[in-house]
């Protein structure tokens, strides 16, 4: 038997969460309410997502505009 193309079980990601919080330190207190399937100790990563806004001035109309196309040409190929 062999792993075939795909990702070892243990290296895929189960699920994930989005919370909108002020800081780091929030996320961890969150973090810290999360159950734990398993049996031993598991990780959970925690990630910052940025939004446009968070660029301020380096995200300029041309990168936006860029952005805007890239989504219409997913979106168009995943329809």
């Amino acid at each position: 038997m062999i792993d075939g193309p795909f990702a070892e079980t243990k290296e895929l990601i189960a699920g994930y969460w989005l919370w909108q919080v002020q800081s780091m330190d929030e996320a961890i207190e969150w973090v810290k309410r999360c159950p734990n399937p398993m049996v031993s100790d598991s990780e959970i990563e925690i990630r910052p997502f940025f939004e446009p806004a968070d660029f301020g001035e380096a995200f300029t109309p041309e990168l936006q505009d860029e952005e805007n196309r890239l989504r219409k040409q997913i979106d168009g190929q995943m329809r």
